[in-house]
Order: structure tokens, then sequence, then C-alpha cells
């Protein structure tokens, strides 16, 4: 089928391989698409849509589709808030490949369409490695493979070959795949694993919603709202109770009077200076990629883990971005009295207030100093008195104004942690009391399937920390000490009110977080030093890098002997009468006696039978019988004939 005056042009696209070449198309891009917002993604997905039904008879005119490009990439980047990275880099491409199909027009076009797709799936592994991208990127690869296999069909003039059934096209297909698959899983094992990448990856452009170095009103509502896992947690020994179960992450020292943030340029914890405690949980957490260097440890950590460091403050911060998932050792104690001696320049930090702020909370903060002498504890008790008596817990809750502490204290008194912990560590502060800001997530639930248990994001928290004189730092939650009968409502109380009850109870929610949790800890996790375990276990132990690479070498180089000794086999013929009378010649060719490519099958038993007698007796009748079976279907008993023709020997 060639274009009518130009008989060079590339074949037409009929119905049927445009059809599928647009569906292999749409699966590539999906598996992209559940990587983006909610809102980018739609709006490529109705693009893709619309590019496809436009340009089913006709392609769109040329000017149409710049237009259209031009305004999808400044569409992008501005979604994107103008910043490049990884995200942004793929939303570009998923619109992109939206708009391909509307200048596909021949069987060129439709293989360009297909090439430019197969990018997508890979792409999407730079934002997810989960098992429900891997199971849709290969769905979406191998419906792309067979649609060129399907073109590569059509591209044949009708006349000259008939069109083969698709489960021809599927074989094909799934006969490539399976070829692959030993290099692929030598790639996996053998690969040296390094422990930072081989080049630079970009950062996202949108966060990873987690927490943050910042703590603003009202800007953790959204991540209270997500539930899907933060870390988890598999407890080796003794398990905390989930009241005690305080997950530290950042603290928080410096205080514009709207947002907290952590005090930069952190001294790492002095050797020696850690609590002479002895550790009372030992657990490993496998923790979900955040994109940041903070890690969280049960309060109190007594040590850094491997490729991390405890700072002063008691921060665990890892030597490299989070950038996958992560696994990490750790063990801790409950929080008892620590860091007794407070440097004079952290005990300035922790008494720092904006000037010209918050006037009522000031003037009620030297009230009670006036009032309690030098007793700090006092002061702290006095405060979440107060708190219990009068203060409410809910998410209803307006912006604050420029007096944010005043207007929580002694108007609103509702609120949740960020404004329970803001507000009673400035009237610490106020008072002459040290605190700081502690973020974190507070609490957690055991999977009932795997037997470990799970944080989510939505259990964010913040406390606050006071220092007191031959006490040191004491944790000090004030939003807990809000009575439960004080309590309006919760983030976990609307996803209940909204779903029919809460997800985290799922069992089916508990059955795929445990399955998810063993893709982490089976592929995800696959280290260096787990890769050194298996050679161990095979006994090729202590490999450098080099030797590492000799066995891959090796074991690549088999599995591509194997993939090219299995393709110049050829195809396997289907017929098994043919398949029958091939091997029968392949036994006679080994005598010298093959036949030739334009001799019929009765005429070569018949020269046979001339030189060789005995052995043509047999093979006369049975060419005989093959020839009115293959051409004039004048034999109903096929299985005996392939039966006869395999038991023939010269």
């Amino acid at each position: 089928m060639r274009s009518a005056g130009n008989p060079h042009a590339a074949p037409s696209l009929d119905a049927t391989s445009r059809l599928w070449a647009l569906a292999a198309t749409g699966l590539c891009l999906l598996v992209l698409l559940l990587q983006l917002p909610a809102g980018l993604a739609w709006g490529t997905a109705a693009l893709a849509v619309a590019m496809a039904g436009l340009s089913w008879r006709r392609p769109v005119p040329g000017p149409l589709r710049l237009l259209l490009a031009v305004a999808i990439i400044g569409g992008v980047l501005t979604v994107m808030g103008m910043r490049f990275g990884r995200d942004t880099g793929c939303a570009l491409l998923a619109a992109m490949l939206a708009l391909k199909p509307a200048e596909t027009v021949n069987l060129r076009d439709a293989r360009s369409l297909l090439g430019f797709a197969l990018f997508a799936p890979f792409s999407a592994f730079l934002l997810d490695q989960g098992p429900l991208t891997l199971l849709l990127a290969t769905l979406g690869v191998s419906t792309a493979l067979l649609a060129l296999s399907r073109l590569a069909d059509a591209e044949v003039p009708a006349g000259d070959a008939p069109r083969l059934p698709t489960r021809q096209h599927l074989w094909t297909v799934g006969r490539l795949l399976l070829l692959g698959l030993p290099l692929m899983l030598a790639t996996f094992w053998l690969f040296p694993r390094f422990p930072t990448p081989l080049w630079g990856v970009p950062e996202r452009a949108l966060a990873q919603p987690g927490l943050s170095d910042r703590m603003s009103p009202g800007g953790w509502l959204d991540l209270m709202a997500d539930d899907n896992p933060a870390l988890r947690v598999q407890f080796f020994g003794a398990t905390p109770t989930p009241d005690e179960m305080y997950w530290r992450g950042l603290v928080l020292w410096d205080f514009d009077g709207r947002d907290w943030t952590r005090a930069r340029g952190m001294p790492p914890l002095p050797d020696g200076a850690a609590p002479a405690l002895p550790p009372r949980w030992d657990y490993e957490m496998m923790m979900e990629p955040t994109e940041q260097r903070w890690l969280v440890a049960l309060d109190l950590p007594l040590a850094a883990p491997a490729d991390a460091r405890l700072d002063r403050d008691r921060t665990l911060t890892a030597r490299q971005r989070m950038n996958g998932v992560t696994r990490w050792r750790v063990q801790s104690t409950p929080p008892a009295d620590f860091d007794v001696a407070l440097p004079p320049l952290l005990r300035e930090r922790a008494l720092m207030l904006p000037e010209g702020l918050n006037p009522r909370t000031r003037a009620l903060a030297a009230q009670w100093r006036r009032e309690a002498g030098t007793d700090d504890l006092a002061i702290v008790r006095r405060a979440m008195t107060w708190i219990r008596r009068d203060f409410a817990y809910t998410l209803e809750t307006p912006l604050p104004g420029r007096h944010a502490v005043d207007e929580f204290l002694f108007d609103q008194q509702r609120g949740y942690c960020e404004h329970f912990s803001s507000s009673f560590t400035t009237l610490m502060r106020a008072a002459g009391v040290p605190a700081r800001v502690v973020v974190g997530y507070a609490g957690g639930y055991r999977n009932r399937f795997g037997d470990y248990w799970i944080v989510r994001k939505m259990d964010a928290h913040a406390w606050s920390e006071v220092w007191l004189p031959q006490r040191g730092w004491v944790r000090v939650d004030p939003t807990a000490a809000v009575a439960p009968e004080r309590i309006f409502d919760t983030l976990e109380d609307r996803l209940g009110a909204a779903g029919g009850g809460t997800l985290q109870r799922n069992p089916l929610f508990d059955a795929g977080d445990w399955l998810r949790r063993g893709w982490n800890d089976f592929v995800l996790g696959f280290d260096a030093r787990r890769q050194q375990d298996l050679l161990r276990r095979v006994g090729l132990s202590r490999l450098d890098t080099t030797g590492l690479g000799t066995v891959f070498a090796l074991a690549a180089l088999l599995a591509l002997g194997g993939m090219a000794w299995l393709l110049a086999r050829g195809e396997r013929e289907r017929d098994p009468l043919l398949r029958a009378w091939h091997a029968l010649g392949v036994r006679y060719t080994r005598l010298g006696l093959a036949r030739q490519p334009h001799e019929p099958a009765l005429a070569w038993a018949q020269r046979v039978a001339a030189s060789h007698p005995a052995a043509g007796a047999t093979l006369v009748p049975l060419s005989q019988r093959f020839a009115e079976a293959r051409y004039a279907a004048a034999v109903s008993d096929i299985p005996a004939l392939v039966r006869d023709l395999r038991r023939h020997r010269p």
C-alpha cells in the first residue's frame, strides 16, 4: 500500500495498526502519568485522547501542533513553579508524547510514536521503583513490542504473504522477553553496586511530602492528610508501647514570629557526650524516599548508624540524600534527662524571640516568672495545667495574624500540634526557660501480616523540649495534655467518616503494605552489602569491584551466547507433520542423501531408494502418504503418519 503519486512513500497506516499503536502508547504513558501531580496527569491524559481522536483520519495541521507544543511547555513549567527537576522533565516528556499522535500518518510515523513511547516507562522509574510501576511498565513495553511486531507484518504487501494471527505476535514478543531474562537477572545480581550513583540525578522540582526543616502555620495539613507510610520498623527484642513511640526528627531553634526553622551549622555530638544509658530498643527502620538527608529515630537515639551523624541537638543526618528506600539499624533508650550542661551559645539561642511581637504572651510570662522565682519547673507545670483546663484540639483553625502566639493562647485556644508546640515554646522562652521545638512522628501501628510497625506521614507531630537545671532537656508534649473529651476532630476522624472506616485497619491495606515491604527488602534494598552476602553463599567471597565486574562480564557473555544460540536455531516449526518430515530429512542429510530445495518429496524418496533399496522400501510409501496429507488432504490419520515419520530410520 503506497500513497498515490509517490511510490517511495512509507506505507499508510490501516485502522487496526493505528489502534494497536495508540493503545500501546497509552499504556506506556499511563505508568508515567501516575507519578505526576494529579491535575497535570489528568490534563495530559485529556490531551492524548483529543490528539488521538483528531488525527484519526488526517494529521493535525503543523501550525496548530506548534502552538499546542508551546502552550503545553508553558503549562507544565507553570504547574511546576518554573523549577526544573526530574519530575519536570518527566512531565514534559509525557506532554510531548500525548501530542505525538497528532502527526502520526503512516507506518514510519507509528514506529516513531512507539519508539518515543518506550521512553515513558523507563522515565517513570526515575520517580518511583515500586512493584506497581514495574508491572505497568512491563505491560506497556510488552504491548509496544507487540504493536511493533504487527507494524512489521502490516508493511508486507497484502498479496505477498498472509497476515499472522495475534497469537503468533504474542509468541514472538514473549520469546524476546524470555531471551532477555537471563541477562536481566545477571545484571541485577552481579552488576557492581556502588554506594553513590555513577552520574548526578537531578532533584525533583516538587518536594516529596514529608518532614521539613520549617514549620509554618497550616503547613502540615497536607502532610497530616497523607496516610502513605513514612517508615517501617522491625524491632529486635523489646517493643515500645504506642505512647512511647516518639520518632525524633528535626530540632527547630529559630523563630521569626511565624515560622520555626532549623539551626544551620549545628555541630556534631562530641565524643563521650551521649548519655551513658543501656539501649532498650534495638530496631531497623526502612525509610521511604524523602529526597532529604535528615532521619528520624525513636527518642532518644544513642548513636548514629553507619553513613549518618548525630548532631549536638540529637538530630540524625544522613551523609547522602535519601532518593530511594534506605535501611537504618539504630538503638534507642527512653528519653531520660539529657544534656545537663547547656553551653552559653545554645542557651542564648534557646531563649531568642523576635522583638515587638506577642506582647500579651510576654506579659503573662513575666508575671509567672515573678511568681515562680527561680523555679523553672513550676512555670512548665503551670502552663501545662492551663492547657489541660482551657484548650482543645481541632483542625479548624484560621491563619494567624501578626501576633500569632497571642491569638492562639488568649483568643482561639484551639488548634493542633503546630499551634501547641509553637505557642508553648514561645511562652517558655518569654519566661526565661530555654525551649525548642522538635518535629517528627508520634505513634505507629503493627501490621498483622509482617509483624512490623508502620509509621505514616499523617503521624507527623511536633512537641517541645525545655531545659531545666540539673536535669537537662526534658520532653514536653502540650498537645498530648489536651483531654480526650476536648478533641473536636482529627484528620483520622475525617478519613474514617469519608471512607467508612480507617484505612490503616483494613486487612487489604496491611497485606498490600506487607507485599510492598517485601519488594523494598528484596529488590530495592539489594545493595552492595547484600550483593556480597549473596556471592559469599556461592563461594565468591571478598570480591572487589574489579573481580565483581569480571564475574558480571562472564555471566553477561554466557547470557548473550545463549541468546545468540537460541536465535540461530530459528523459529521452531509449529506444524507437527512438517516438523517430523524435516527431522527425517536431517537424518538422511547425515548420510549424504539430502533432499534438494527444488526436489519433490516423492522424487527424493525414489532417488534414495535407487541407492538404498532397503531404506527406500519404507521411505517411498511414507513420502507418498506425506504428499497426500500435505497437498491433497487425503490422509485422515495425521497423528499416525507423524508417529511413523518419527520412527523411520535410514
